[in-house]
């Protein structure tokens, strides 16, 4: 992972939303460029603004840097769904999951 991954994966996320950059810049306090600056790699944003970032993008820190995790924010509902779920509940929903998976 290098210091492109940040920038990629913002725009990956982004567009997995449908929002544009300079929709996502104004909602996070931003003039219209900021997020082009990111994406483009001529910025790289602060910690407070990667989590607010994500946050704006419904992931977690840790959602962000799971690449092979194309759908973070629906992969992280689904788990804090089925936390509260009964042992039989998520054995039913783990075998839908296999099922689907093959």
């Amino acid at each position: 992972m290098d210091s492109s991954y940040i920038a990629k994966r913002i725009t990956q996320l982004r567009l997995k939303k449908n929002i544009a950059e300079h929709r996502m810049s104004l909602d996070l306090g931003h003039s219209r460029s900021y997020m082009q600056g990111i994406s483009s790699g001529r910025a790289f944003p602060s910690m407070t603004e990667f989590l607010a970032i994500c946050e704006y993008l419904g992931v977690t820190p840790r959602d962000f840097f799971e690449e092979e995790n194309e759908n973070p924010r629906l992969v992280s509902q689904i788990t804090a769904k089925s936390k509260g779920l009964p042992d039989d509940d998520l054995s039913l929903v783990l075998s839908l999951i296999e099922r689907l998976s093959k």
